[in-house]
């Protein structure tokens, strides 16, 4: 048992530096600008959304909890804190999406495209949908980071990625993952 855990604090203290080198690279090209940075939105407790969900009435949507504003604070920190240029932010129509680009940029505009296709309700939108997200990007050529918030099945759709709540995954105008980093609460 002694040994077992002499091996996890020399494996914690061999990979910290090397994940800081990580980050500091990551951070370092989120500053030369021309990103797509995705992020799943700050955490919401539970799956899907309730039976009377209504995009119009957050009361019927599943939203951020105590923890989950904390961490959409925590991913604007880290924007703020790194010093990294946001040139336009879009959310999903979702409350949970629209509540963490608030609190983590304050400022956000909405596309459909970056909404939801989980449940089957809206599973019939999610070929055009990634047609539009596709498209948009591609248009959006050298204007800056662009940040989208939305949510996994988007994400794992486009870049073949599945996020956790909260997480930015950092790719470029193809599609090509550059990194990611994990936002706690």
């Amino acid at each position: 048992m002694k040994f077992i855990k002499f091996l996890l604090i020399v494996f914690i203290t061999l990979t910290s530096p090397i994940k800081a080198d990580l980050n500091k690279n990551l951070i370092n090209e989120l500053k030369k600008g021309d990103k797509v940075i995705y992020i799943r939105h700050a955490y919401a407790p539970g799956g899907g959304d309730p039976d009377n969900f209504d995009i119009n009435d957050c009361d019927t949507q599943r939203n951020l909890n105590y923890s989950g504003k904390l961490q959409a604070k925590n991913i604007g920190n880290f924007f703020k804190n790194n010093e990294i240029p946001i040139h336009r932010v879009i959310s999903s129509e979702w409350c949970r999406c629209k509540e963490t680009a608030f609190l983590s940029f304050n400022k956000f505009e909405t596309k459909n495209f970056l909404n939801s296709f989980y449940s089957s309700k809206f599973s019939k939108n999610k070929i055009k949908q990634i047609k539009e997200l596709k498209k948009y990007i591609e248009e959006s050529q050298n204007e800056g980071n662009l940040v989208l918030i939305t949510h996994y099945v988007v994400i794992s759709e486009v870049l073949g990625y599945v996020p956790t709540s909260g997480e930015i995954i950092i790719s470029n105008k193809d599609f090509k993952i550059i990194g990611n980093i994990k936002i706690g609460y």
